[in-house]
């Protein structure tokens, strides 16, 4: 390991914690995104990995979502906080178990308003009742519907059929986003000290509605990308 990447893994360390402490206590749900929204930019920033979105016309100013993303990168939510920016939208993560209880990322997470997701519970009955409390309390849920990071080499893993169950217990039109640029390959750029210009798109696309069973989830986001 260089030193520059073992330098920029403190300082992320360092700053997710700073970060994480700050969403301590009690904060409206428009602090909590611009807390988030700071954190994201700060440590993207300090990356030297600038965001370019497309497409943010198609947000429809308070309306709540289901905000649907491809996964690649550990840093893909702070490219979707990045998208949202200036939305209007108040959204909530949804985050497995391990987040919670991790060395790094556990104090952000407990504290940046997710909503937690154990597989190994026997039921997920109080999990979609924490969904749908939130819901009803404005927010939207930002999801990555492949589950987990996707490391094969296809555009898309497998979606989950969570998302769509989500949107349709709560009856929450889908917006999809898509990661066009392979942000790990960025990311290792960026720890390798590349004196390269770096960047990454994502891409908003039409919101799907719930009610839509012409297909799955997955080719009706595809769909909105033209995606193979």
């Amino acid at each position: 390991m260089t030193l520059h990447r073992i330098k920029t893994a403190i300082y992320a360390l360092y700053l997710t914690n700073k970060f994480g402490f700050k969403l301590t206590g009690e904060h409206t749900a428009k602090d909590v995104t611009k807390i988030r929204l700071h954190y994201a930019e700060t440590l993207l920033s300090h990356l030297k990995i600038s965001i370019n979105v497309k497409g943010t016309d198609k947000i429809v100013k308070g309306q709540q979502y289901l905000i649907v993303s491809n996964h690649r990168s550990i840093i893909d939510p702070l490219i979707v906080e990045i998208a949202l920016k200036n939305s209007g939208l108040n959204g909530l993560w949804i985050a497995k178990k391990e987040l919670y209880n991790s060395f790094f990322f556990g104090m952000f997470t407990r504290n940046a308003g997710t909503i937690l997701l154990d597989r190994e519970s026997k039921t997920m009955s109080p999990f979609f009742t924490g969904v749908k409390n939130k819901v009803k309390s404005g927010y939207s849920i930002c999801v990555f519907a492949e589950g987990t990071r996707n490391k094969t080499t296809q555009t898309l893993a497998e979606f989950k059929e969570g998302a769509q169950i989500i949107a349709i217990k709560n009856r929450l039109p889908i917006l999809p986003v898509f990661i066009e640029t392979n942000a790990n390959q960025a990311l290792e750029s960026s720890l390798k000290n590349s004196k390269d210009a770096l960047s990454a798109t994502i891409i908003i696309g039409e919101q799907i509605d719930y009610k839509d069973r012409s297909d799955t989830l997955q080719t009706l986001y595809k769909s909105r990308f033209n995606l193979s």
